[in-house]
């Protein structure tokens, strides 16, 4: 029976499991790829932070993850609050897909955006994630300007 926890601090290990799996599949890299040390450190440090929630789904071990980050920016007339979130991470092991767990997964992230104040989330949606998303009601948007600083 598969089991949904939000992960806490006392779970990094397996959020940094999750993450690094996800990454992996997303980016198709082998098994054995080796992530920069200041990638794996940054991570972690992020998962100590209190600006997001992750919701893992287990069934002996990590098959799922999906992560919420929250966002304070200066409030406007669309969004009040100020408060926005990004969605990542979102990722289920190929072998349990189709079950619904990443569905699952999002409605808990977005019912907790929802009591967190959070007016809007966005995400970086891949060709496989957008049926998904689109079954939460996310739209694709061309809103935005982008300036990459790295």
């Amino acid at each position: 029976m598969i089991e949904y926890v939000v992960a806490s601090k006392d779970d990094k290990e397996l959020l940094m499991q999750s993450r690094l799996e996800m990454l992996r599949v997303v980016n198709e890299l082998p098994f054995d790829y080796e992530f920069s040390k200041e990638l794996i450190d940054n991570s972690r440090e992020y998962f100590n932070s209190n600006n997001q929630t992750t919701v893992l789904a287990i069934d002996e071990c990590v098959i799922g993850c999906a992560t919420i980050c929250y966002i304070e920016v200066m409030p406007t007339f669309s969004h009040p609050t100020g408060k926005r979130a990004h969605l990542m991470n979102v990722y289920t092991n190929s072998k349990y897909r189709r079950q619904g767990i990443a569905l699952y997964m999002l409605n808990l992230l977005i019912k907790d955006a929802k009591e967190k104040g959070v007016t809007e989330i966005s995400l970086d949606a891949t060709e496989l994630g957008k049926p998904l998303y689109k079954k939460c009601n996310f739209v694709e948007a061309d809103e935005y300007m982008v300036l990459n600083l790295k």
